[in-house]
């Protein structure tokens, strides 16, 4: 099983990747940091609407504060969202800035609402982590899936992804009757967990990835969305980086055995592999970019990056990993094998399973 014992620390932003950034225009000026939403005077509990602990805690400024900050906010949004134009969202105010402390970067969640129809939106301003801003890009180039994010000197902002929390579609889709075929949801998982491998994006426990539902005119479809990044190429064990391998996925994984055959298994990480394959290409030479800032950079520890390269080595059943002198180059050599396939060995989902 997946076991992450240690915190990861916070990498800072090298010059490479911030000449990144500023080429690609995530880079720019706001009007606030990370920093200047701590000076508050108190907080209280957050809530959900069952009355259970959130683990946030909303914040309260003095008035003086809290027309500066919440004013602010409203520009990062636009910024965020169109461009900076007050002028389209100039009837939107901030209804509520939350803290968590048990996250690894300690975000600050804001809520945003529409005084129009009382619609309301998230982002959040974390501090800035070269971990989570690779993962991020490389999944916005990589995955189906775009991502909006900014960034200014140690400041992190970020769109909030919609789509039902992992745990609570576990509990809910996967236990209640549903009409729904349970094959699409394990193929989806099945691509969910060949993606994460090949970007080194760890820790897709249940908490930590979004389900969007999609209808179509037959059934419903499903994509798995990643939501946290800080895990990006850290840790040693190569099974950090396979969602297959928390025990918190088992119901998805029980699905997978009840409605997935090998064959089938095997013909879905095939797909994604040539689609993975298919936007390396696309993404030229964006990509060669980032990844050049990303093979200069120190993402984890020596320990990790030997441990990692070894077991990926023997995985892929290929030498070539082992003179990987960092994370990024790892990574780097990933992407190579998209097109050799198959080069590895076909994981076994049962592993994940075990107790």
């Amino acid at each position: 099983m997946a076991d992450i014992r240690f915190k990861k620390p916070i990498f800072p932003v090298s010059v490479s990747l911030r000449n990144y950034l500023q080429k690609t225009q995530r880079e720019i000026d706001v009007p606030i940091g990370y920093t200047d939403l701590l000076h508050y005077n108190s907080s209280i509990t957050f809530f959900d609407k069952k009355g259970e602990d959130t683990l946030w805690e909303t914040l309260i400024y003095s008035e003086s504060d809290r027309q500066f900050i919440h004013e602010s906010l409203r520009k990062v949004y636009a910024l965020l969202k169109v461009g900076g134009d007050m002028s389209v969202i100039e009837h939107l105010y901030i209804d509520r800035v939350d803290y968590c402390l048990y996250a690894n970067t300690h975000p600050v969640r804001v809520r945003i609402v529409n005084r129009l129809n009382d619609l309301f939106d998230y982002f959040y301003i974390k501090q800035a982590d070269a971990s989570r801003v690779y993962g991020m890009e490389l999944e916005h180039l990589l995955s189906p899936n775009k991502i909006n994010y900014l960034i200014k000197g140690d400041t992190f902002i970020e769109e909030h992804i919609q789509g039902i929390p992992g745990d609570t579609f576990i509990k809910h889709y996967l236990t209640e009757h549903h009409d729904y075929n349970p094959l699409r949801i394990a193929k989806e998982f099945v691509k969910f967990n060949e993606r994460s491998l090949v970007q080194l994006l760890g820790d897709m426990r249940r908490d930590n990835f979004v389900v969007e539902i999609i209808p179509d005119f037959d059934e419903l479809h499903f994509r798995l969305r990643a939501i946290d990044f800080d895990q990006e190429c850290f840790e040693g064990s190569c099974k950090i980086y396979m969602p297959q391998y928390f025990k918190e996925n088992n119901p998805i994984i029980n699905l997978g055995f009840k409605s997935m055959s090998p064959v089938l298994e095997l013909q879905y990480q095939r797909e994604e592999r040539m689609r993975l394959s298919n936007r390396v290409k696309a993404s030229q030479p964006q990509l060669e970019t980032l990844l050049s800032a990303m093979t200069k950079d120190t993402l984890s520890t020596p320990e990790h990056l030997h441990q990692l390269k070894t077991e990926l080595a023997e995985l892929y059943q290929d030498t070539g990993f082992v003179s990987c002198q960092s994370m990024g180059e790892i990574v780097q050599k990933s992407m190579l094998l998209l097109d050799k396939y198959p080069v590895r060995k076909r994981y076994k989902m049962k592993s994940a399973v075990a107790g």
